[in-house]
């Protein structure tokens, strides 16, 4: 089994799946943010289908875009419980996750990234990365895409992502591509405020 966790906005979610099989995924509403109450709900999933940490196979996290606190709770948590557990990690970019909900050839993946932007990047049906992950104006994106494109997002897809993290995370684990805690990093895509304001 897989535990899967998304904190990247206020509304996030954590799942439990085996192979492409969800086993149970929880939406979770934290608009103060999930670091005092994000274990609790781990707890909770985990007793109610009588398991354990230690019998996962691997652990996974939304890498980001998203908020920059809520990605770094996410990432900690599943690097946390990976180093005490002695298991591997799995880091899913939110629009790799978003793609999945997807039908067609090329899919087109955007998130709110607020100041009039979107975080945006193009996948494939394999969820293979055609166009990178960007921040910018939609307007000055959608112009760009290849012909035949299929528009994903936040509004139109499922809000919980856990489930379909886990699942990419399963088929990354298994061709070897998981990753010891420590190499795990956040995929934030654009630069936070206090980097910003530092270099200005």
């Amino acid at each position: 089994m897989i535990l899967s966790i998304d904190t990247t906005s206020e509304f996030g979610s954590i799942a439990l799946t085996e192979a492409n099989l969800v086993i149970e995924e929880v939406e979770l509403h934290a608009p103060e943010g999930f670091g005092h109450v994000l274990y609790g709900h781990i707890l909770q999933l985990l007793e109610k289908r009588g398991t354990t940490v230690h019998r996962m196979e691997c652990f996974a996290a939304a890498s980001g875009p998203g908020s920059f606190t809520g990605v770094r709770v996410g990432l900690t948590a599943a690097k946390g419980l990976a180093e005490a557990t002695g298991k591997r990690v799995v880091a899913v970019s939110n629009l790799r996750a978003l793609a999945s909900f997807g039908s067609a050839p090329v899919r087109a993946t955007v998130i709110d990234a607020r100041r009039g932007e979107v975080y945006a990047a193009v996948y494939n049906s394999q969820l293979e990365l055609v166009m990178p992950e960007a921040v910018l104006k939609l307007e000055n994106w959608l112009p760009t895409l290849p012909a035949g494109y299929e528009l994903i997002s936040t509004i139109g897809a499922p809000r919980a992502l856990a489930a379909a993290i886990g699942r990419i995370a399963w088929n990354e684990f298994t061709l070897g591509r998981s990753s010891d805690p420590a190499e795990i990093d956040a995929n934030y895509v654009r630069r936070s405020d206090a980097e910003l304001f530092w270099k200005e």
